[in-house]
């Protein structure tokens, strides 16, 4: 088989839906043609670039580079050809943002910044990714980074568009001194008698999502704190022992803190980028969203735990 633009978009389609069945709706082929032309574009690669799972597909470590490189690819081909009408100067735009918390939203700015010089982003911090919704919806913002969970995807009308940028576990942060912090992972069972500091309700299905899972690990939290603020704050009323929390595992941790993954991987989260198809261009989509996957990428990449656990995780040919 020769590689061709038709397979990455394949990919690509793949990676943003999460999705083989999904992907295959939207690129308007039936489900067993796309798991047919997966096996065939994985066997080019000689690996498997997606994790199948009950909750649908997720990247491999080495399917985070292929797709990467594919969206980069494609873009340049959509660019060929393209040139500034004659004569006219560079006119600089402004695209309204929304984003709810995300460590990926400074290194997906900085790579706009490099790849569209004459856009500008606007910056607005939105927790509630309801709410996000809702400004793209009434025109309020052009763009956002949102998330939701698995199998409880963010709903949207048609003139709202969206891609998955990552579907990443999500880890679980103790004081240093914690009778678990030398485990190389912890069940979520083992933390029952914690108290938990938790973000608010986000619309999208959090903190539902974590009472769901103490659930099915048969406890419910005796004690929560809601919280939505400073990262270091939080991290030092946990490095006090005062609680444990789940977090996003690119948190890099502070002195007597440490980052571990949930045995089992009971909490899943995706970030998105959703925007508005008449406020921005495929060209700008396309860059915003390469700049996000690469900050991602960049995050990982300082994340030890996080690599370990990939690596752990995705080291089984064929899962």
């Amino acid at each position: 088989m020769e590689l061709e633009l038709r397979h990455l978009r394949v990919l690509c389609a793949i990676a943003d839906a999460g999705s083989v069945g999904r992907a295959a709706a939207e690129l308007g082929y039936s489900q067993p043609a796309m798991s047919t032309q997966l096996r065939r574009i994985e066997r080019y690669f000689g690996e498997s670039l997606f994790e199948r799972g009950p909750a649908g597909v997720r990247l491999t470590p080495y399917g985070f580079e292929v797709v990467a490189q594919a969206r980069d690819v494609l873009a340049r081909a959509a660019a060929i050809g393209r040139r500034p009408a004659s004569g006219a100067g560079p006119e600089r735009r402004t695209l309204r943002v929304a984003a709810t918390n995300s460590p990926m939203l400074a290194g997906m700015m900085s790579g706009v910044r490099t790849r569209l010089p004459d856009l500008s982003l606007a910056v607005s911090s939105v927790y509630a990714s309801s709410r996000i919704v809702e400004l793209l919806e009434e025109g309020e913002v052009d763009a956002a980074i949102a998330a939701d969970y698995p199998g409880r995807e963010l709903e949207h009308s048609d003139a709202v568009a969206h891609r998955g940028i990552v579907t990443e576990p999500t880890f679980v942060a103790l004081p240093s001194r914690h009778p678990l912090a030398q485990r190389s992972q912890v069940a979520l069972s083992d933390l029952a008698e914690e108290a938990w500091f938790l973000t608010p309700d986000d619309g999208a299905g959090w903190p539902g999502v974590f009472y769901a899972a103490c659930s099915a690990a048969g406890f419910a939290p005796a004690v929560t704190h809601e919280f939505l603020g400073d990262q270091q704050q939080l991290q030092g009323m946990i490095a006090d022992g005062l609680g444990v929390a789940v977090v996003q595992p690119t948190m890099r941790p502070v002195p007597h803190v440490v980052v571990k993954p949930l045995a089992g991987s009971p909490l899943w989260c995706r970030y998105v980028l959703a925007w508005r198809r008449t406020a921005v261009p495929e060209d700008v989509a396309d860059a915003m969203f390469q700049s996000a996957a690469d900050a991602h990428r960049q995050l990982v990449a300082q994340s030890p735990h996080l690599r370990t656990w990939a690596a752990r995780t995705w080291s089984v040919p064929g899962a």
